[in-house]
């Protein structure tokens, strides 16, 4: 809601609490006599006897219809008022309203619902997005309904007034009837007690030739007491009529006025409800995002310190055994010296067994330097004819 709308709306708060503090008269249900009506009102009564000419028919007929007048332009005035204003059903925008906001679906706020393969195709956008646009829709709704809600406020706060006005002077009409009736009655009454016996008396007294015509004027008084009586009664079932109407526009007004009440409740009450209900949910889901950020960041920096102290861990444990170590290591020193005694032992070994080789070749040598001197010497002797005697004693 903007804040002249706002502003507007609590303004016509205290316009309709003013127009529904109005109490309204109630109507009197008897028509006082002339001879009990206060002096006043006796006046009155009077005074619209005056009106009454018996010996003229149109102002028999015309008796009470004064009193219409004024109550005819005014309710012309409002019916001339209505004829020329737009009036929309008022309960449309409230329906209006409440169709915009149901249409409104907070279930649409899960931006962990993947979209589907359907809307990637179509390009929708993330549900939180989609979410935003129809938040705003329904805002320019909303902000659009209340202004015609508030037009309907004020046209219905002008009938309101209007109805005041026409009630009260339906009220005097019917008052004014009350009077009209008194005065008709009591008419009536001075006619059958007093003038119509006196003409009765005046055609029996009468010379025979006028009593011809004083006869007529006789017949004449009592049509037109007749008349004055017919007046009377209609009078009598115009106000019954009257007063049938007053609880009319008093149920027209409590109508309109629980209408106002209504829509100025929903204008003043309701709807910030229901935006700050919408705010709530688009700062809730904010929130939301923003806490699942500020997870995500936590959880990642919870990550990197276990990392990092792992990480700390083993290169400590590297370092600080490297720092630990001499500069040869016991075992490897153990085992080069042990290969070097393996390497001298073989290498004594590999001597001795070269000497003992060498002695048993050095044997061999003479044993096949002496085999082959003897086999020299033999093939010697065999040449010279000497093989068999030196042979022999060889």
């Amino acid at each position: 809601m903007t804040e002249t709308v706002r502003t507007e709306a609590a303004a016509a708060l205290a316009e309709v609490e003013k127009v529904t503090a109005v109490v309204l008269p109630e109507p009197g249900t008897e028509v006082v006599p002339l001879q009990a009506a206060p002096p006043a009102e006796a006046a009155e009564i009077r005074r619209r006897m005056d009106e009454l000419d018996m010996t003229n028919t149109q102002s028999i007929i015309s008796f009470g219809s004064s009193a219409q007048a004024e109550l005819q332009v005014i309710s012309q005035q409002m019916l001339a008022d209505v004829k020329n204003k737009d009036v929309g059903p008022a309960g449309d925008g409230l329906r209006s309203m409440v169709s915009t906001l149901r249409g409104f679906s907070v279930s649409e706020l899960d931006v962990r619902r993947e979209r589907s393969w359907w809307e990637k195709l179509l390009g929708r956008t993330a549900p939180f997005a989609k979410f935003v646009a129809k938040y705003e829709e329904v805002q320019s709704q909303i902000d659009r309904v209340t202004t015609d809600l508030l037009e309907h406020e004020h046209k219905l706060l002008k009938d309101i007034k209007s109805l005041d006005l026409l009630y009260a002077r339906t009220l005097d009409f019917y008052n004014e009837l009350a009077l009209y009736i008194a005065a008709g009655e009591a008419k009536l009454a001075e006619l059958d007690a007093t003038v119509i016996p006196a003409k009765e008396a005046e055609v029996a007294a009468a010379p025979e030739n006028d009593q011809v015509l004083k006869a007529q004027e006789l017949r004449d008084l009592r049509g037109a007491r007749d008349d004055l009586e017919r007046r009377v009664h209609d009078l009598k079932l115009t106000r019954q009529v009257t007063m049938q109407s007053l609880p009319s526009i008093r149920l027209v007004q409590e109508n309109d006025k629980s209408l106002v009440t209504k829509i100025n409740s929903t204008l003043v009450n309701t709807v910030p409800l229901w935006e700050t209900q919408l705010a709530q949910a688009v700062t809730i889901q904010r929130s939301r995002e923003a806490a699942g950020s500020i997870k995500a960041a936590n959880d990642l920096t919870n990550e990197l310190l276990t990392s990092n102290a792992k990480n700390l861990q083993e290169t400590n444990r590297i370092v600080r055994t490297e720092m630990e170590r001499g500069v040869f290591d016991i075992e490897a020193v153990k085992q080069a010296n042990a290969t070097l005694i393996a390497t001298i032992n073989e290498s004594l070994a590999i001597a001795d067994e070269g000497k003992a080789k060498r002695a048993a070749a050095e044997a061999d040598l003479h044993k096949m330097e002496a085999e082959l001197r003897d086999t020299l010497a033999s093939a010697k002797a065999r040449r010279d004819g000497l093989g068999t005697a030196t042979g022999t004693s060889v």
